[in-house]
């Protein structure tokens, strides 16, 4: 993959079940054609917002195998590598070189909690296990583990590392990154409703959630931002904040996975652990996407 592929927005797609909870890929190719019709720049699988966790190897693999050949070359393709066991991590990042996915989004150890020695061990090893390039991804706040600034300084060292999906919440952190290492590292925005600010900082890329029911907004956004138009960009942003507050907090899967049903582009259904939303959650989601379609702009 060049680097001009690392920009743009990338959807984390969900993965889709049948009633019984098995994969259902008829329900994957249409939802990846509906994004690639509205012009998103890449495609990521097998992330949080694809239940990594309640996914086992065979179906990971199954999955990469699946996406590879739908996209079959017209986006860039990333897997999402979220394993607890280093070697199975190896594993997975060498099969899907195989396949012929484009590039990894590598999180840190998974379950355990790494110290900063562990944690920068494990991303050089699982790096190694490849020759394909690597978008780290920092999300402190879901998984307790923390890369600074000085931490992608040092792992800059690397070429296989070269964008970070920068996940923790503080903006503070791209023009830290940039200070230390300028451009060394192309940067995505990992927060739905912090886009806006990480744009202005000066991120090229968006990894997002809420684009797999509103892609065209998404898309839309991400061109206003990066061509400067501020205000204009503003006011959509304002329309679409409601929306991406859901990709925030433990329920972000339950919550997207029910918007992409209330459009008609997906099912809610969800693997155990993971329930259904009823009650008030539901309703407080059926509200936000009732307000929004009633006030959608033309994009």
């Amino acid at each position: 993959m060049t680097v001009k592929h690392w920009h743009g927005v990338y959807p984390a797609v969900t993965t889709k079940f049948k009633p019984d909870f098995s994969l259902d890929f008829d329900a994957m190719a249409s939802h990846l054609e509906f994004q690639l019709d509205a012009g998103v720049d890449g495609i990521i699988i097998l992330g949080s917002l694809g239940e990594n966790s309640t996914l086992n190897l065979e179906e990971k693999i199954e999955l990469t195998q699946f996406f590879h050949k739908q996209i079959d070359g017209r986006v860039p393709l990333l897997t999402c590598i979220a394993e607890s066991d280093t070697r199975q991590a190896c594993h997975l990042a060498a099969v899907s070189e195989k396949v012929g996915v484009d590039g990894y989004m590598l999180l840190p150890p998974m379950r355990y909690p790494s110290d900063n020695r562990e944690t920068l061990s494990y991303l050089e090893e699982v790096a190694a296990s490849s020759g394909l390039p690597v978008m780290l991804y920092n999300n402190p706040v879901a998984y307790g583990t923390d890369l600074s600034a000085q931490d992608f300084a040092k792992l800059a060292d690397n070429h296989k590392f070269v964008a970070i999906k920068e996940s923790s919440a503080n903006t503070r952190r791209i023009p830290d990154i940039r200070r230390l290492v300028g451009d060394r590292f192309a940067i995505f925005c990992g927060v739905d409703d912090l886009a806006f600010e990480c744009f202005g900082l000066g991120a090229t890329g968006w990894v997002a959630g809420l684009v797999v029911a509103f892609p065209r907004e998404t898309v839309r956004l991400y061109e206003m931002m990066t061509a400067g138009e501020w205000q204009a960009a503003r006011e959509l942003y304002e329309w679409f904040l409601p929306l991406l507050h859901l990709d925030i907090g433990p329920k972000f899967v339950q919550n997207i996975k029910l918007v992409e049903e209330l459009v008609g582009v997906g099912s809610a259904r969800v693997r155990s652990p993971r329930l259904l939303l009823s009650g008030k959650e539901a309703a407080e989601v059926l509200a936000i996407v009732e307000t929004a379609l009633t006030n959608r702009p033309a994009v």
